[in-house]
């Protein structure tokens, strides 16, 4: 399988990349914690069909120090018992904020509330950024079909 457009040869993909990567830079600096950070990357790129994005933090979260048995529950995360409270938050604001689509309203009120309990502002802002940007990544990885499975940990850098 090939990808539809190479963005590793495009300068432009490199140009507009560069931007994409520098703003997501100061999330793993953040006081979210790096645990819920790969969470959420790995439950977006999930829900968005992103195979691409779905290896590539399946595989730094392994590297990271995350169990497989999480990892494996990440896509049964309200049936399963290995995530925190907080991680549930975080992991429920991730899908509202992928399908906002879904929800005429956006992201309903309860769900933000719920996710206020666990993680002060700042912490929500990284919340909401790594959000926003990996959702970003997963639309560009699907539309060029961006083959997935040959990503090896920090071969791109550190996040």
């Amino acid at each position: 399988m090939e990808a539809r457009l190479n963005l590793f040869a495009s300068p432009i993909a490199a140009k507009a990349g560069k931007h994409l990567v520098a703003a997501g830079q100061a999330i793993p600096e953040s006081v979210l914690p790096l645990t819920t950070q790969e969470l959420v990357r790995l439950r977006a790129s999930q829900i968005n069909g992103c195979g691409f994005c779905t290896d590539m933090h399946t595989k730094d979260a392994a590297a990271a120090g995350e169990t497989a048995q999480r990892l494996h529950l990440v896509a049964a995360w309200r049936e399963a018992k290995v995530f925190t409270d907080a991680e549930r938050a975080a992991l429920e604001l991730t899908e509202q904020g992928t399908r906002i689509a879904d929800a005429a309203g956006g992201v309903p009120d309860e769900v933000w509330a719920n996710a206020a309990k666990y993680y002060d502002e700042e912490q929500l802002t990284a919340l909401v950024l790594t959000i926003t940007l990996i959702n970003a990544f997963n639309r560009l990885n699907v539309m060029v079909q961006q083959p997935a499975g040959d990503y090896e940990p920090g071969m791109f850098g550190s996040h």
